[in-house]
């Protein structure tokens, strides 16, 4: 035992108990802005091919329109619900 009353043992478990929480932390800010990076090259049409501007300009345009009616469903659904 240390002077702060821990045995080696305690303090390789919150070594490890440290190193868990830093990866979590890590990897709960990836997935955020990786799906955050996902909906944005969506909604950009990024997977239209380039040369042909009718194909990603009528994607962007479908797909916005898709989002703000989703939206639009959400909101009716909970207005709905709220009385």
């Amino acid at each position: 035992m240390d002077k702060q009353g821990r045995t080696p043992d305690g303090d390789e478990r919150q070594r490890e108990s440290r190193r868990i929480l830093d990866r979590v932390a890590a990897e709960s800010e990836s997935v955020g802005a990786s799906a955050l990076a996902r909906a944005v090259r969506h909604l950009a049409a990024s997977d239209a091919p380039p040369e042909d501007r009718i194909e990603v300009w009528g994607r962007r345009i479908g797909r916005t329109l898709g989002l703000v009616f989703a939206i639009y469903l959400v909101a009716t659904l909970v207005e709905h619900f709220a009385r």
